[in-house]
This record gives structure tokens, sequence and C-alpha cells, in this order.
């Protein structure tokens, strides 16, 4: 496994790897990986012959009263990850070379990123689709690979890649859960026993409006309700958002039909909970 750590390394590997003509695919990560990480880097390993994961905790993804600082960091830990599944290249640049002195450029999608998590977090995705805009441009994958739990983030990207015209395909994970259904997350080093149990309650109201569903309901506000009741029966919660949105275009919805994700966030304290659930209607 090769370790590079600036954008010079990086573009020169990638100019002797042209030759070989043979697939890569990229896992973008902020590090302190889990199970829901090594899934990425396993279904980008089953894809492309080169496998390709960044580490870096983007500072211009942070709003200024967010946890930059305190995110989790364990390199040591990442790296044996890495090697464990057989990644090729890790890229762990440090802030000032992604982002010199001089850095005046970033990258914005517009009304996709600004209704749900946009509208609580404004500056948020304008950092990712910066951060994901270089590492694309560096990488030149063939695949990129994303997880469901930020369904937004990947819809964003999906946009950008279309956009400006990138030769990537962004691929869609599932998310991966603890057996409860509890979404991994690398914020969950912050999560007490107490605070993780009844932000459960997240999944179990997305579950229960997707049974709503199942069960033949098609208002989306009476689904929204049905979710909102499960929230409602928990001490200590605030309720950011929930609500029924087409998949696509994250639009809330009146009436289901198609492909619909179920989107809410959550607060317990200072923490913030997102998850998600995606509903296939077929009738």
């Amino acid at each position: 496994m090769r370790i590079i750590r600036t954008t010079q390394a990086l573009r020169t590997w990638r100019r002797r790897h042209d030759p070989l003509r043979t697939s890569i695919g990229v896992v973008p990560t902020m590090g302190a990986l889990h199970a829901g990480h090594r899934s990425l880097i396993k279904r980008a390993r089953r894809t492309c012959q080169t496998v390709v994961v960044s580490i870096f905790v983007n500072p211009l993804q942070f709003g200024p009263t967010e946890d930059y600082r305190r995110y989790p960091r364990d390199l040591s830990q990442d790296l044996a990850c890495c090697r464990e599944e057989n990644v090729d290249l890790v890229f762990i640049p440090k802030v000032d070379t992604l982002y010199p002195h001089d850095f005046q450029t970033t990258v914005a999608v517009k009304s996709l990123a600004q209704r749900w998590e946009g509208e609580y977090r404004p500056t948020h995705f304008q950092g990712v689709t910066t951060i994901v805009t270089k590492l694309l441009n560096l990488v030149r994958p063939a695949h990129a690979f994303f997880g469901q739990k930020d369904y937004q983030q990947f819809c964003v990207i999906r946009q950008l890649v279309k956009d400006l015209d990138l030769d990537t395909r962004i691929t869609l994970c599932p998310t991966i859960r603890d057996a409860d259904g509890f979404a991994l997350s690398s914020r969950n080093h912050y999560v007490t026993p107490s605070q993780r149990q009844r932000a459960l309650a997240l999944y179990q109201a997305l579950s229960a409006g997707k049974a709503a569903i199942a069960g033949g309901m098609r208002r989306a506000d009476l689904v929204e309700q049905k979710m909102a009741k499960v929230l409602d029966a928990r001490h200590g919660l605030a309720i950011d958002y929930l609500a029924c949105c087409d998949a696509r275009t994250l639009e809330p919805l009146a009436r289901l039909r198609g492909t619909v994700v179920l989107l809410g966030a959550i607060r317990i304290g200072g923490i913030r909970f997102i998850d998600n659930l995606i509903v296939r209607i077929r009738r």
C-alpha cells in the first residue's frame, strides 16, 4: 500500500498509472474509519482494479461553531484498516497542501444544497463540493463511492459531476447499521449510551414512515405525522426536519409515488443525528 501526502506526488502517480489502463475507484473519507467505510472500500475493491482512499478532515465543510478541532482522528488505525482491505493508495494531504494561503476558489451546487442539511449548515456542502472536485481532478477515477448515510451529500455530488461533465461514476452504497438499526458514523465517538438510545428513535421514526407507506399510505403529510409521533414520545429530542422527498431532486412531496427518500435530522443536546430510508413504491 502506497501513502502519498502531496498533490504533486499524486499527479505523478496518476500519470504513471495512465499507461496501465486499469480502472481506479476512490473512497473519499475524513478518517476515523469504521465498518461503513470498510463497506465502501470493499465495494470499490470488487468494482475497480485500483483502489484509492483519501483521509482528510476538510475544514471547509465545518461551520465556525462546529467540531472541526475535536473531530475524531486516528491515522494509525485508519492505515491499518486500509491495509486489511487491500487499498492500493492512501492520500493524506495537509490542510495547506490543498488550501494554500492564496486559495480563492470554491465550487457550489445551488438549490439542491440549500435545503434540508443546507438550511442548518449553510457552508457545509460548498466545502464538500470543493474538496470532492479537487479530489476527482487529482485522481481522475472511473468510480467514486459514497454512503447512503449522507444521502443529500450523494445527491449533491451526483449533480456536481453531471453539471461539470466530470468523467466519474458516483456510486451509492447502503448505510451500515448496528443490529438495532443505529447508523454507523465517525461522530458516534461523541455519543453517550443514553444519547445513543434516544437517538435510535430517529431510525425508528423513519421505519414507521416506511411501514406506513408499505401499508398503502400515500399522503406525505400523514406519513410525516406518523414519523413525528415516534419522536414526540422521546424526551429531550429536537426535530430539525422530517420529510418525504423525491429521491432524485429532494423536493418535498405531497403525494408519494416512485422512489421516495424519507429524510430526518434531530438534535440531542449539542449533537445532531441524520438518517434516511429509501422507499420504492411499485403501485
